[in-house]
């Protein structure tokens, strides 16, 4: 089981000094190779709950295929090689910091709520593990009744607690510690009960999409140049040609146009916006995914996912792959939300965007997940608003 963190402090840990001097949470931080203080969940009823678990993981693996597929759509880096270093992780649960206000939603709000981590990582070298930043980081929560997906884009400079009592861009999380940090890093800030990952990487990308015969998307006036020359570099460290996109409005494009398009940050809302495209090419691949037949979904698992690093079995989605219509892409939104969220230059970490309040953005996430409009944020998620809120609001101020 994934290891509750208590809401009141106990221990006292070593921290690092902060630039700003503010107060640090007190929480979650390892000390001296010491986990940090916890406990773990009951093992009472440990064989239904086994059961049950084994029952709702069987029910979303369907639909992993599409997430390994849909994530290859928004992996936002273009010098990965062909020799990627994928494969599967086997995660400690232990090691996965859950808030203690958590395992109670997972009994009421969350509950019949499965939460996926998304990573696509800025790597030019193949590493998908760790000493990489993840430059497209989604959260995919899945109801396993109505097969109803939600996709959220935690933007990559939001400031936030590393899971370490250190705060930064949110990115870093996944370079210092691969995607156990950076779980935990979601999680611990947004009160999430993730266990299970999917990262990516370029490779096979353009084959990916092309497989499923491309994606259609609206492409304006403002952006047609910048996918043209997004996809002459990938076209370049992939050692293929390519085809410019020649006109705007709705079409489909190939695998190669569809990264480009991705990639796009130098329009109006540059970073959001980049991660709205995201997740329309996200959507419009699982339009396309699912006028696909078994086979050929098969055939791009298998493809796919030598270019993956994940915590989930092939096996398991290649056998499960038959009922793939039941799950779909209901809606996407982006963290923090729009009217909740400030950028400013935090001193020597650069542009970062910053949750004002990260209390009331955790409030509104799980209104938007889980339908739950009376959440109370636990007390870690309060501790880290209060710093986050010390850290930044001088310099916002300016």
């Amino acid at each position: 089981m994934a290891r509750y963190v208590e809401d009141e402090y106990e221990e006292e840990r070593p921290r690092k000094k902060s630039s700003s001097g503010g107060k640090k949470p007190s929480g979650n931080k390892k000390s001296s190779g010491k986990k940090p203080s916890g406990k773990k969940s009951s093992g009472k009823k440990g064989s239904g709950k086994k059961a049950q678990a084994r029952k709702q993981r069987r029910r979303i693996i369907i639909f992993i295929i599409e997430l390994i597929i849909l994530i290859a759509a928004v992996v936002v880096l273009y010098g990965v090689l062909t020799a990627t270093k994928g494969g599967k992780m086997e995660i400690e649960e232990n090691d996965i910091i859950i808030n203690e206000t958590v395992k109670e939603a997972e009994e009421t709000s969350m509950k019949g709520y499965r939460n996926i981590a998304l990573f696509g990582v800025d790597s030019t070298s193949g590493a998908l593990t760790k000493n990489t930043r993840s430059d497209t980081i989604m959260i995919a929560s899945i109801n396993l009744d109505t097969g109803e997906c939600k996709l959220v884009s935690v933007y990559r400079d939001t400031y936030l607690n590393l899971s370490n009592d250190q705060y930064n861009k949110c990115n870093g999380a996944y370079a210092k510690g691969g995607p156990e940090q950076a779980i935990n890093m979601l999680n611990m800030n947004l009160d999430m009960n993730i266990t299970d990952f999917v990262t990516v990487g370029f490779a096979g990308l353009t084959d990916t999409i092309d497989a499923l015969g491309g994606v259609y998307i609206d492409v304006d006036d403002t952006e047609i140049s910048h996918l043209n020359n997004y996809q002459l570099c990938i076209a370049e460290d992939l050692k293929r040609s390519y085809t410019p996109v020649s006109s705007t409005g709705y079409q489909l494009l190939n695998g190669l146009q569809a990264t480009g398009y991705c990639r796009i940050r130098y329009t109006a809302g540059d970073d959001f916006k980049r991660a709205e495209r995201q997740r329309e090419v996200l959507t419009a691949v699982a339009d396309q995914a699912k006028k696909a037949s078994v086979a050929d979904l098969t055939k791009t698992a298998q493809d796919v996912f030598s270019e993956t690093y994940t915590s989930l079995d092939l096996s398991e989605i290649v056998e499960l792959l038959g009922d793939v219509n039941h799950y779909y892409i209901g809606d996407t939104a982006g963290f923090p939300q729009e009217s909740n969220r400030a950028t400013g230059t935090i001193g020597a970490k650069g542009s970062c965007v910053i949750p004002v309040s990260l209390e009331d953005n955790v409030r509104w996430l799980h209104q938007y997940l889980f339908d739950d409009y009376d959440y109370e944020p636990s007390a870690t998620v309060k501790e880290c608003s209060d710093r986050i809120y010390s850290d930044t609001s001088g310099y916002l101020k300016k």
